[in-house]
């Protein structure tokens, strides 16, 4: 058996997680799922974003973040300086709710560990949940539950959690599809990048 380069070890991985998606039964989103999203970016990226659920061109291409809100984050992402191809981007859900519904409970539960998975081996510095329901479940496994209030009021703030293990930034970041509905959120979303792009 040959020696396994760190990047071979991370491929690896990431494909495990590839085939347990495709073969994955957890919830009945994988029914009416056209294609799942795994993930998409560099697996030594130091940011990793975290949508909530694929939406409809997500779910015809199989990529994050490849509907009008991926055009967003790119315009967002290249007002800070960061390449997309530098950082990695995933969700909470890796296959599309119905008509767009937001996730269930179940349904994050169910997956979550597949995110879990993608964090321990793309070990980011900085973890950036994208909206309400990804900030809420990121911000209870990392220990700040008691401190989990409106996206509105922590949007932008620094957490930083410190274990024997790792040393993870976490940074709440508005979705970029509230900038479809309202463009006056454009500037709050360009000053809160900033701040990600400061911390790596």
């Amino acid at each position: 058996m040959g020696f396994m380069s760190d990047r071979e070890r991370k491929e690896k991985s990431i494909e495990e997680i590839r085939s347990d998606v495709l073969a994955c039964k957890r919830c009945p989103l994988y029914q009416t799922r056209n294609l799942p999203v795994i993930g998409q970016g560099s697996l030594d990226a130091k940011i990793m974003f975290c949508g909530e659920a694929p939406g409809y061109w997500e779910d015809q291409k199989g990529l994050p973040f490849s509907g009008a809100a991926g055009r967003v984050l790119d315009e967002l992402l290249h007002s800070a300086g960061i390449k997309r191809e530098e950082v990695y981007i995933s969700n909470l859900l890796k296959c599309r709710p119905p008509q767009n519904r937001d996730p269930r409970p179940e349904e994050i539960s169910a997956c979550f560990p597949y995110l879990e998975r993608q964090i321990e081996i793309i070990k980011p510095k900085v973890i950036s949940p994208l909206g309400r329901y990804s900030m809420k479940y990121i911000l209870e496994k990392y220990g700040f539950k008691d401190q989990i209030e409106s996206i509105s009021k922590i949007h932008g703030r620094v957490f930083q959690s410190h274990n024997l293990f790792e040393n993870i930034i976490i940074i709440p970041l508005y979705h970029p599809a509230v900038v479809t509905y309202n463009a006056n959120m454009r500037e709050t979303l360009i000053a809160d990048f900033k701040v990600l792009a400061s911390l790596v």
